[in-house]
């Protein structure tokens, strides 16, 4: 492990830490580098999303109705 890496207390569910076990014993990795993955994983998503909002925030907005009514004027639904 890295010098700079920082040690944390996690408590799974026992079904999620059984399947993090079995899913380390397969690919030979450690439970910390699969958690470690997933997070960042799931923190790039983040990071994606914001982006996106940021992109699309001088979008103008639509009520719903108007959707909705535009959707049926084009025979979409």
């Amino acid at each position: 492990m890295s010098a700079l890496t920082k040690r944390s207390t996690v408590y799974f569910d026992p079904s999620i830490h059984h399947i993090l076990k079995v899913k380390s014993l397969e690919s030979s990795r450690s439970i910390s580098d699969l958690v470690n993955e997933a997070i960042h994983h799931e923190l790039a998503e983040d990071a994606e999303d914001l982006e996106d909002f940021e992109k699309r925030a001088l979008e103008p907005s639509i009520s719903f109705e108007d959707l909705v009514k535009g959707l049926k004027a084009d025979g979409k639904i």
